[in-house]
């Protein structure tokens, strides 16, 4: 799994969480990124609309049902 990959599963596991939380669950899974990886991930992933941002914090984006499906389906 890419860096994207990971910061990505990290947040869906953590629900809202700041960038220090996702690094110590990162860690703890045997998964180490610089400041730099994680803080590039997250601009990346949030430039994709993967995840959202309020303050300091991240969560994946919830769904939107039908648009969703069918951006799946016929890729944006």
């Amino acid at each position: 799994m890419d860096a994207k990959g990971w910061v990505k599963h990290a947040i869906e596991r953590l629900g809202w969480a700041g960038e220090r939380e996702i690094r110590r669950f990162l860690d703890e899974a045997g998964e180490e990124l610089s400041k730099k990886e994680l803080t590039e991930a997250l601009k990346s992933l949030l430039a994709e609309g993967a995840i959202e941002q309020r303050g300091e914090l991240y969560r994946i984006k919830p769904k939107t049902g039908a648009r969703d499906a069918f951006d799946r389906l016929f890729g944006e």
